[in-house]
């Protein structure tokens, strides 16, 4: 047999090399819902093989075709930074389309329940009787992400997490195969509180993890436990497909009758930055291989922090979902202290992404605080608050999303309906032409885009359409940029098995136990009571619970129940029924429950229907209050002073402290 000459040889050599050179840097496997794209040296893909999107090989790496044209465009590929990204995206969108982005969805709970505020039906029937399956899409749900183009859900109860892992996979392969297969951002409310029925590992490797409130964690004065929190509950909110929190609320605890006291970070500037710059960045912040850029990555969630320019200040305690409550005001001239947690905390952050995702206005009028147009309207309403101080004078350039249900209409001035304080005349087109006008970028609660389509056309006739769309691209940017940064458009699915093995697992409830530990506040310890020695006898009053209206104005029965799981209190007492066969008592009281600071009551008896809330639990008069009240004013009623005095309140709890 003759030698190969050596010509052959190296053609043999180049061709082999050649193949190899030519052969993709990227392999897939199949994960069942979803196909998963691994890229030697880049990011790993994933898409729905039902979505009817493709995978396309450039320079030997895979990228995913979402608009399905056949070529790599700019936003479609993961080597070029956010902003180069989001702005090809914008200039692709329709005007309908970028509408549909300006939306946040209203509350959806997995599965959606049979009736009431925030139902749903499944195939024109409430779930129980439809035969869906807990993590299929409701019909609602599928109109407002295929015939509105909204992209933004608020996502509230989930059945377990791996019903929430699977109705996320379920929603992201419908809209990847719509349009350009723009992603779900799903975003949650906090949802890490403490369930007094259960012991601190009783969710292990199910439940979320329990930790103290915010004000809790402030509590412990150390803002790096705080930025545990955000890092674990960030990975527990990824495990179940929300990649935006609507937190924290960084509102300075002024005024102690505000009922969304306990959701603050307490009364301090100083303490409540140092606590808002942690928890950001501890939501925000990815590292290792989970990073994208810019410390942004598959781990990080966007913070949207409310409630700008601070919703602590209420008139007289009462609260800004209802007309009662539609004023902030600054007695002591402290806007800036308020204003001080977003500026210094939230917007200096010392980790790499450097600012917080999103805004989130209060309803709240800021009365007389618009130095430049003297408008009394809405926070979202306001030029001033939003474009001169948030955007002009702090230089911020994130999102701005309106609170829920500002631009719908309200006819009671005690009523859970629309929050469109101080714009109650206009009509719901004209809010939300007044709101983008006012610097807005997304309507929280809003599930339509007409009215956002209209608003466009309102501001076509006041300028042109160039005006128009390039105000509308500007929001589009800011929006897709937070969707960008967590890596939606490259893999918006889940392994549910990784799922379970992260939400609630082992050391994550660890760690809300031991901060719940420290976040506890002893005032006394008389005699050395604590701590109580095991196996003693202890006696647990239960709690009666008055009757009364609840947040959506549906009444409540009266009722007793047990302070205490007594399965708990008995793994570590002895529980008796009787006081006399105790060696201790354990009783529960809450704070006074003073009311809202309005009644129907004193409506009826010809009053202005403005009463105070109490501070304590006997009865209260409020002789020292001002005569004439600090802010008022709607077209809901027919006089502007608001005040209570001479007017007494009795706590609702009044038997705790019995």
């Amino acid at each position: 047999m003759e030698k190969p000459t050596k010509i052959y040889v190296f053609g043999l050599i180049f061709t082999i090399l050649l193949g190899y050179g030519c052969s993709p840097k990227w392999t897939e496997k199949d994960n069942g819902i979803f196909k998963q794209v691994l890229n030697e040296s880049g990011q790993t893909l994933g898409y729905s093989p039902t979505s009817g999107v493709q995978i396309l090989t450039v320079d030997r790496l895979a990228f995913k075709d979402l608009n399905k044209n056949g070529k790599l465009d700019a936003y479609e590929d993961w080597r070029l930074p956010v902003d180069e990204r989001a702005r090809d995206l914008a200039s692709k969108l329709s005007v309908e389309q970028i509408a549909g982005l300006m939306l946040y969805s209203g509350h959806q709970a997995i599965p959606s329940a049979a009736g009431g505020r925030f139902g749903g039906t499944y195939n024109g029937k409430p779930f129980p009787e439809s035969g869906a399956t807990a993590s299929d899409l409701s019909d609602q749900q599928k109109k407002f992400l295929t015939n509105d183009n909204l992209r933004h859900v608020l996502i509230t109860s989930v059945e377990s997490p791996s019903v929430a892992a699977q109705w996320n996979n379920n929603a992201q392969a419908l809209v990847e195969g719509i349009g350009l297969g723009i992603p779900e951002n799903n975003s949650s409310d906090p949802r890490h509180g403490s369930d007094s029925y259960a012991e601190f590992n009783a969710g292990a490797g199910g439940k979320i993890s329990m930790w103290p409130g915010t004000l809790g964690i402030a509590a412990t004065f150390d803002p790096q436990l705080m930025k545990q929190f955000g890092e674990i509950a960030a990975a527990e909110y990824r495990a179940l497909g929300i990649t935006t929190a609507l937190s924290p609320q960084i509102d300075l605890a002024t005024e102690p009758r505000w009922s969304r006291f306990d959701g603050t970070m307490g009364e301090d500037p100083n303490l409540t930055t140092d606590m808002a710059r942690a928890y950001v960045d501890g939501f925000q912040t990815s590292t290792g291989a989970a990073e994208i850029a810019g410390g942004w990555g598959f781990k990080s969630v966007n913070a949207m922090v409310k409630h700008w320019p601070g919703g602590g200040p209420e008139e007289g305690g009462r609260d800004g979902h209802f007309g009662y409550g539609a004023y902030a005001v600054y007695p002591g001239n402290n806007l800036k202290d308020h204003t001080k947690p977003f500026t210094e905390g939230a917007f200096k952050l010392e980790g790499a992404t450097k600012m917080a995702a999103a805004v989130m206005p209060y309803y709240t009028i800021s009365f007389n605080q618009d130095t430049a147009n003297n408008e009394n309207v809405g926070n979202s309403y306001n030029k001033y608050l939003i474009t001169d101080l948030l955007r002009g004078k702090y230089g911020y350039d994130g999102v701005v999303c309106t609170d829920w249900m500002i631009t719908k209409d309200v006819m009671a001035i005690d009523q859970f309906q629309g929050k469109c304080w101080g714009v109650e005349k206009l009509t719901e087109v004209e809010r939300h032409y007044k709101a983008i006008e006012a610097g807005v970028d997304q309507f929280g609660g809003n599930n339509e885009m007409s009215p956002v389509i209209e608003a466009y056309k309102m501001g076509v006739a006041k300028h042109d359409s160039a005006f128009m769309r390039k105000r509308f691209e500007q929001s589009a940017i800011r929006l897709h940029r937070n969707v960008f940064r967590v890596g939606l458009f490259e893999n918006p699915y889940l392994d549910v098995n990784e799922t379970l093995a992260t939400v609630g697992k082992p050391e994550f409830m660890k760690a809300g136990f031991d901060a719940q530990l420290r976040s506890v506040v002893m005032l006394k310890n008389q005699q050395k009571t604590l701590p109580l020695k095991k196996q003693l006898k202890v006696y647990i009053p239960k709690k009666f619970v008055p009757g009364g209206l609840n947040w959506f104005g549906a009444e409540t029965p009266e009722s007793w129940k047990d302070a205490i799981n007594p399965e708990v209190a008995k793994k570590y007492f002895t529980v008796v029924e009787k006081p006399e066969d105790a060696d201790f008592a354990l009783v529960c009281v809450d704070s006074p429950k003073g009311g809202v600071g309005y009644s129907q009551e004193d409506v009826k008896k010809e009053g202005n229907g403005y009463v105070p809330i109490s501070l304590q639990y006997s009865p209260y008069k409020a002789d020292e209050a001002l005569e004439t009240s600090i802010a008022g004013g709607s077209p809901l009623e027919s006089f502007t002073n608001r005040t209570y005095i001479g007017k007494t309140t009795v706590a609702s709890n009044a038997n705790d402290i019995g």
